[in-house]
C-alpha cells in the first residue's frame, strides 16, 4: 500500500493525520506542498481540493482528517 500525504507544516488538521498514522506504525510519504507547487498542482488535480490535508492510498483519496474515513480507506 502507498500512501502520500499531502500538507503544510501549520496545518493542525495535518498534524493530527499524521500522528495518527505514525500511532498506527502505517508508513507514508509526506509532501509539503506550501514548498513543492509541482505537488500541490498534483494534489488539486487528484482532489480537486485547494485545502490540506489529502491522503492518497493507492488512488483512493480522502480529504480533510475524518478519523472514521481514514480506518475505512486503510481497512483498519
Amino acid at each position: 500500500m502507498k500512501i502520500r500525504v499531502y500538507s503544510t507544516p501549520t496545518c493542525s488538521h495535518c498534524r493530527d493525520l499524521k500522528r495518527f498514522l505514525d500511532e498506527k506504525g502505517i508508513e507514508y510519504e509526506e509532501i509539503d506542498v506550501s514548498r513543492e507547487r509541482d505537488a500541490a498542482k498534483e494534489m488539486v488535480e487528484k482532489s480537486g481540493q485547494l485545502g490540506v490535508p489529502v491522503m492518497d492510498v493507492d488512488g483512493k483519496i480522502v480529504v480533510g482528517f475524518d478519523r472514521e474515513k481514514v480506518k475505512e480507506t486503510l481497512g483498519i
